[in-house]
């Protein structure tokens, strides 16, 4: 009796603190006990439970499926989802209890509310929608720093590019050397749906005519003397998924150019020395400083070619005509190349106004270059602009020009012609800065001297 008492209170400490909802029937579905778990799932007390047949409990919609009658029909263990009472989902279990002689004699069944679960897989699904919104806005953060720009012609062409990165039309990009059109080039790929695929380079006017073939198409093993012997993809295999881009392509040759077309419209390729032509997808993009169009007037460059690539044309305008990006650049490399090397240099405001006024033959390339000479080289913390490389020669174009511009203005005093030369310097500076903090850092003078300076010379449109 007492070892009977004993099991009992096992039995019910097991009930009340199982995590889960247990019943316990006997073999016509009559419900013997249930854990306290069963009042948070299904509503209503334990002893609400107690002595009903779980079939009447199915019909008055408290267990919604019945996993016990189920049980006592199919005579083996059954899994189903269940509408609980109030609403939630449950996953119950029913286990049949045999006896010797093989007599249905107790039904168990556990059930778990998953409504938590639910809950918790909302939440992850708001979380990762959320997390996708971060990326696409991380995503725009570094488009900002891929190409610095202020002007507004060339906030025309970001625009462009913008809108048609997520296409798969063909992009030439044209314009001087130097002008970015490489990195043009990547903030398009970037922004399209091949951006986790290759993103394959290829300068055209880079490598010799006699290995552009092999470099492009491939070749297979022994397909001419001294080629690989276990072969190799050529540059449009490895862009397959992903990106061409083209640079130079005014200087593909003839033959070239008619083996490429045949590469897009047929969209395979076949490796030099093979018999198996390969399937392939990607999107081209290219590059070139020539004037295609009077390439193909000259027979240079074919006609079905040029159409192929002018689907959208983007021409980039060389940095003498975007000067409104200079001041900006200028710090933008600057930055880059402290972080770099590890230095902490600054410009002087004369350099920056250097910058301003030279032309920039060699564009955004000689730009970065002479910024990162500038940090490598000089001792000083402060880049004066007499340490610019082109400072000499330009300074004495500068000084005639201001000579004239002074001498022959027919000014009285010299009182007159100082107001005229602050006034210019205030009124470049208004041009090119956004505040009065601006002008007054490319200026080399106090905030309140700019405000005071603006007022007096009604500088103020």
């Amino acid at each position: 009796m007492e070892l009977v008492e004993t099991l009992l209170m096992e039995l019910e400490a097991i009930l009340n603190v199982s995590n889960d909802n247990i019943v316990v029937t006997d073999g016509d579905g009559i419900v013997l006990r249930v854990s306290k778990k069963c009042e948070e799932i299904y509503g209503g007390d334990a002893a609400f439970f107690l002595g009903k047949s779980v079939r009447d409990l199915e019909e008055q919609g408290i267990f919604t499926p019945s996993v016990t009658a189920r049980v006592l029909k199919e005579k083996k263990e059954v899994q189903v989802m269940q509408t609980a009472a109030k609403g939630g989902k449950v996953m119950a279990t029913g286990i049949p209890v045999f006896s010797h002689d093989k007599r249905l004699i107790r039904i168990i069944s556990f059930s778990h509310d998953l409504t938590e679960i639910q809950r918790l897989k909302e939440d992850y699904d708001q979380l990762q929608a959320r997390m996708d919104q971060y990326e696409v806005q991380l995503e725009g953060l570094r488009a900002s720093k891929e190409i610095v720009l202020k002007s507004k012609n060339m906030q025309k062409i970001w625009d462009l590019v913008n809108r048609v990165a997520k296409s798969d039309a063909t992009v030439v990009l044209l314009g001087e050397s130097g002008v970015g059109k490489t990195m043009f080039a990547r903030a398009l790929h970037n922004r399209s749906g091949r951006q986790k695929e290759a993103f394959i380079e290829v300068n055209c006017g880079a490598i010799p005519p006699a290995l552009f073939e092999s470099e492009m198409f491939g070749y297979e093993a022994g397909a001419f003397t001294g080629a690989s012997q276990k072969g190799k993809a050529g540059m449009i295999e490895l862009a397959d998924q992903g990106t061409l881009f083209l640079d130079e392509i005014g200087e593909l040759s003839m033959d070239m150019q008619v083996k490429l077309l045949k590469v897009l419209e047929e969209k395979q390729v076949r490796r030099i020395g093979g018999h198996q032509v390969k399937k392939v997808d990607f999107r081209l993009l290219a590059a070139t400083n020539n004037h295609l169009e009077e390439m193909v007037k000259k027979g240079r460059f074919r006609e079905d070619l040029f159409y192929r690539l002018s689907v959208v044309p983007i021409t980039v305008p060389p940095l003498r005509d975007r000067k409104e990006d200079i001041i900006q650049m200028a710090h933008y490399f600057l930055s880059k190349f402290n972080q770099k090397y590890e230095t902490g240099k600054v410009f002087h405001h004369d350099a920056l106004d250097l910058f301003h006024q030279y032309n920039w033959p060699g564009n955004v390339r000689e730009f970065e270059n002479v910024i990162e000479r500038l940090v490598v080289t000089m001792d000083s913390n402060i880049i004066m602009a007499e340490q610019v490389p082109f400072y000499h020669s330009n300074q004495k174009v500068e000084t005639k020009k201001e000579e004239m511009t002074i001498l022959d203005s027919g000014f009285t005093t010299l009182e007159d012609a100082l107001e005229k030369v602050e006034r210019e310097w205030i009124c470049r500076a208004f041009r090119q800065c956004k505040t009065t903090y601006e002008m007054a850092e490319l200026l080399g003078i106090s905030q309140p001297t700019v405000v005071r300076r603006l007022k007096k010379y009604k500088i103020n449109s």
